[in-house]
């Protein structure tokens, strides 16, 4: 790490080349996002836009074509920064908050990018200032410019998030001055903080579990994934992430799981699968090695306890907001739309056949199985990954567990797989586990920038982009042996 204040920190960081190709990929990415397949139908900066015509015609292309080049630009960065790179290059560490504060700086004035879920959060806290509950109608129940700026997928269907999500936007709504659009820029701030709360406690509980710093946050803080969804798209995943991470430094540093628990309970009140890591607390500060009754039974008091004290938190939160459990409605809502979850591809590739032959006429008998299924097979990998690693590895656990959970689940987007991934560095992965979640990091990047190409109606463009992000993996991971004993986070 380089040494010396925060100038010389950023000084350093602004040295490398290799910064400013990454700031030059968030900045391509600003760019781009002010093309139609990026804007709400209500945003203002329609007013400065071609409509129809030629003019429309050029926005797309450059759009889509400044998207593609910021994402290649931000994976290069990516790979051109890892720790372990950098040292057989010859190049000196630098401070991973200062290469954030640089990279993702042209984001900050972007609007949400490669999702619209902040405009849902503005509409949720809308329908809070007028006394209506988001738990049990859309943002089309009170139509107007906050819900034209809505996903249309989603403006009638009610909120999934926990109630300290639902009144902190309501809060940004006020302080916007009840504008939707600054109202949804405003949303950076709770996600800055989470994205702050990340890149402070990750390297702190690298080196309390003996994990090199610098590499477990170069995963974590710099991944393309945390740029562009937490900081760019603004998700409220953000802070839930960071206060877990928080509860978790909190439990190793000071050997207090309650208070650990206590600050996942406010987690779980931003987003409920935080409450996951709850059950792990208490093996960081005194890990469960056997399986003889007593032992055993000590354990599962102590896990039980801890939950108890996050549901607790979440309860008194949910009691103080008013809002009540309406949530517990709305957890089917993210499945509502198609995604490349593994539960989804599956389920249609298999519903396509069953209509065909007549088995399944309306293709939603077999759609449904096979979400159950997933569900099944969630809670059954979550099961083994306990009795493998909650007593002994906790972080593991807790790491895979969410992993898996964000696989197997109906929906999968790309930030779900931070909530699980920004503490994988911790787990001590194998060269194998830690090339499959980069892999999966490019996947999903190119996923998200070629759905959106698609509505810019420029899908030949974004295939390009399926070899561009195949040429970087293979340049910087794939064509490195995979026996090599180097850890990709020294």
């Amino acid at each position: 790490m380089a040494d010396g204040g925060w100038r010389t920190d950023l000084a350093n960081a602004a040295r490398s080349r290799a910064v400013w190709v990454g700031f030059a990929g968030s900045l391509c990415i600003l760019l781009g996002s002010l093309s139609p397949a990026y804007l709400p139908q209500a945003s203002p900066i329609w007013d400065w836009l071609p409509r129809s015509g030629p003019g429309l015609a050029t926005v797309r292309w450059t759009g889509t074509v400044l998207t593609l080049l910021g994402l290649m630009a931000l994976l290069e960065a990516w790979f051109r920064l890892r720790p372990a790179a950098r040292r057989r290059r010859g190049r000196p560490q630098l401070r991973n908050w200062a290469v954030l504060a640089i990279v993702a700086s042209p984001l900050l004035v972007a609007p949400p990018v490669f999702s619209h879920d902040a405009y849902s959060y503005v509409a949720h806290g809308w329908l809070l200032h007028n006394q209506l509950d988001p738990y049990q109608i859309g943002p089309g129940a009170l139509p107007g410019y906050f819900a034209d700026q809505v996903a249309w997928v989603w403006r009638e269907t009610p909120a999934p998030y926990g109630p300290l999500a639902l009144r902190t936007s309501h809060l940004l709504v006020i302080l916007a001055g009840f504008d939707p659009v600054w109202a949804a820029l405003l949303h950076r701030i709770p996600a800055l903080l989470g994205v702050g709360l990340i890149g402070y406690f990750v390297p702190r509980i690298a080196r309390l579990v003996g994990v090199s710093r610098s590499g477990a946050s170069w995963f974590a803080t710099l991944n393309p994934i945390l740029i562009i969804d937490f900081i760019g798209g603004a998700h409220n995943d953000s802070l839930m992430t960071g206060l877990m991470v928080f509860g978790i430094w909190l439990t190793l540093r000071h050997r207090s799981w309650w208070a650990g628990a206590m600050v996942i309970g406010i987690a779980a009140a931003i987003k409920q699968p935080a409450l996951l890591a709850a059950v792990a607390l208490p093996f960081m500060v005194r890990p469960w090695t056997s399986w003889r009754p007593r032992p055993l039974a000590a354990a599962m008091g102590r896990a039980l306890t801890s939950l108890a004290i996050a549901v607790a938190v979440f309860v008194a939160i949910t009691w103080a907001t008013g809002l009540g459990f309406g949530w517990i409605n709305a957890t089917d809502v993210p499945g509502r739309v198609d995604t490349v979850s593994p539960v989804t591809i599956l389920g249609r590739v298999l519903q396509y056949p069953a209509t065909a032959f007549g088995w399944d006429p309306t293709g939603s008998a077999v759609f449904d199985v096979i979400r159950k299924l997933g569900v099944v097979v969630m809670v059954v990998g979550m099961v083994w990954f306990a009795i493998l690693y909650l007593g002994r590895r906790p972080i593991r656990f807790v790491s895979w567990s969410l992993l898996w959970f964000s696989l197997t689940a109906p929906a999968l987007h790309s930030w779900y797989l931070l909530w699980g991934g920004v503490l994988l560095p911790m787990t001590s992965p194998g060269r194998r586990t830690v090339r499959a979640a980069i892999v999966a990091t490019v996947v999903l990047l190119a996923y998200n920038a070629l759905n959106f190409g698609i509505r810019n109606g420029l899908w030949v463009i974004m295939l390009i982009l399926v070899g561009a992000a195949y040429w970087t993996i293979h340049t910087h991971e794939l064509s490195q042996p995979i026996d090599d004993e180097e850890s990709v986070f020294e």
